[in-house]
């Protein structure tokens, strides 16, 4: 796998998930070599003045008036990376541990920081080596930056603390540093506010989270079509003269895919004539674009965000061309929070209309002619039954997740931050969220499958076939009750891989969008 090269300029979205998700070494271009090595010169020039100077020669946060002499500043750079490492709970995901990184090095990068080029390379060198700092959950207030987080890898860098190795084991961070050639950091003058003073954290899962979104918004439509299909819904919704008397760009999106995922269904045929007498389909089968391409809209309006911030410098103080050191508030994790607690909004409402649609294909008063909760002697057997009640309990908990984070201020560091924006939460609780909306997804593919299935000798269209044939590899068809668990846990490994849009893809003259 190439290198991705991190410049003065903004990292790509696929260069972050490369390297959070896939493993990619990284690099400093020669740009950002020169970009560091400048800034440090005006840092090391304030360092020796007289007057002091916020993050080079004094306290931080409420301590700030504090000026600090200088054989007692290695000391202060240590002293904030180990009082910052204060973060408790579960350990944080490894791509989320990666993307963060990767992030700070990227502000690093600028030449905007004052940091010095031996410690810019180091965290390069973490990454490329595979060694991944433990950071806890809980920590950030999502303003000063992700403090806490960005703590725990700066003292990963010192040699100190745990991290786990490249095949993922934990263990003290400076046996694994050793193994990797790689000397622990002293950290001088503005390191360690440097290193720790980022939305990187926010901004990593933000990416993350797009990624994943983009793909599960093409599996809701999978679903959202199968159970058109499988409902003996109609497709004439979905077309496009009717979809552009409301010219919402995620909506035209959603609708074209389920009219290319529906097309060629003898299901869909075969009550298409005269003699059909269901008038209009229900809101959960009917208005799906409308909801899957409000969520696209919601998420295209994450990502302008999200580029805006990867184009960003974000530190405090910064070091401006000219020299000057100057305190801002651009840590401040507002622009991000609302935007990761805006996406919480609509993977809750994709996964509460799929949850709609599984319940149809179950209540025999509903689902056109298919047995009880798709049993095979009902009565006997249960079918999906409890496949909807763990449904619905995910789409609960997805409410409630989607309750903002970032309405919250908690006021630190003895009224000098007073307030905060809890930005780093509203990234936890969506990728619970999306975590969530993958499972609820997975479940009404599997069910969807099944009333398929027993909809023979009629067939479903060729792209929805190659979803159930592809799922049929791991989970059997109809027939009597199984345990529905491992069943369901396949479902969802092929909705989180990819497998089931490819296989979608396979029988469509072009991909979903």
């Amino acid at each position: 796998m190439d290198k991705v090269r991190v410049g003065v300029g903004p990292l790509s979205r696929h260069d972050v998930v490369a390297v959070a998700r896939q493993g990619a070494a990284v690099e400093l271009s020669g740009e950002a070599l020169d970009a560091i090595t400048s800034s440090r010169c005006y840092v090391e020039k304030l360092a020796s003045a007289v007057t002091a100077t916020y993050g080079i020669s004094t306290g931080f946060g409420g301590l700030a008036t504090r000026h600090i002499p200088a054989v007692k500043r290695a000391q202060l750079q240590r002293s904030l990376a180990r009082s910052h490492a204060a973060g408790s709970g579960p350990e944080v995901e490894r791509e989320v541990v990666r993307a963060l990184m990767l992030l700070r090095l990227s502000t690093l990068a600028t030449g905007r920081t004052g940091i010095r080029l031996d410690t810019a390379q180091a965290l390069a060198g973490l990454l490329s080596a595979g060694v991944t700092p433990v950071v806890p959950e809980h920590g950030s207030l999502g303003c000063s930056g992700d403090l806490a987080p960005l703590a725990h890898c700066a003292l990963a860098l010192m040699g100190e603390g745990e991290v786990r190795d490249p095949v993922g084991v934990r263990r003290p961070a400076r046996d694994v540093l050793a193994e990797h050639g790689l000397e622990p950091m002293e950290l001088e003058e503005k390191e360690g506010l440097a290193l720790i003073n980022g939305t990187d954290g926010m901004l990593g899962m933000l990416v993350l989270a797009l990624d994943d979104l983009k793909r599960l918004f093409k599996v809701a439509d999978i679903g959202a079509a199968m159970s058109v299909e499988g409902l003996l819904g109609t497709d004439r919704a979905f077309a496009p003269d009717l979809q552009d008397l409301r010219p919402h760009p995620g909506q035209a999106r959603s609708a074209a895919n389920l009219r290319a995922l529906l097309a060629g269904s003898a299901i869909v045929a075969s009550h298409r004539g005269p003699d059909c007498n269901r008038v209009q389909d229900a809101y959960s089968l009917r208005c799906a674009p409308q909801v899957h391409g409000a969520a696209r809209d919601t998420a295209a309006h994450a990502a302008v965000v999200c580029e805006r911030e990867l184009a960003s410098a974000v530190d405090n103080p910064v070091v401006l061309v000219d020299g000057r050191v100057e305190s801002n508030g651009n840590f401040h994790g507002a622009p991000l929070a609302y935007v990761l607690d805006f996406l919480a909004i609509p993977v809750a409402d994709v996964a509460s209309m799929a949850e709609r649609r599984t319940d149809r294909f179950l209540d025999v008063t509903r689902n056109g002619g298919l047995p009880p909760f798709l049993a095979y002697d009902p009565g006997v057997d249960s079918g999906h039954m409890i496949a909807q009640y763990t449904q619905a309990a995910i789409v609960s908990e997805l409410k409630r997740l989607a309750n903002p984070a970032s309405v919250d201020s908690i006021p630190s560091s003895a009224m000098q931050e007073d307030h905060v924006s809890m930005g780093w939460s509203s990234a936890r609780k969506l990728r619970r969220s999306i975590d969530a909306l993958t499972r609820v997804l997975a479940i009404e593919i599997l069910t969807a499958a099944r009333g398929l299935d027993l909809r023979a000798p009629l067939t479903p269209s060729p792209a929805t076939a190659a979803v159930v044939a592809a799922l049929r590899e791991h989970v059997e068809g109809p027939g009597p009750d199984r345990h529905l668990a491992p069943e369901i846990d396949a479902a969802v490994g092929l909705v989180s891989s990819g497998a089931l849009v490819t296989a979608a893809e396979s029988a469509l003259p072009g991909p979903l969008s």
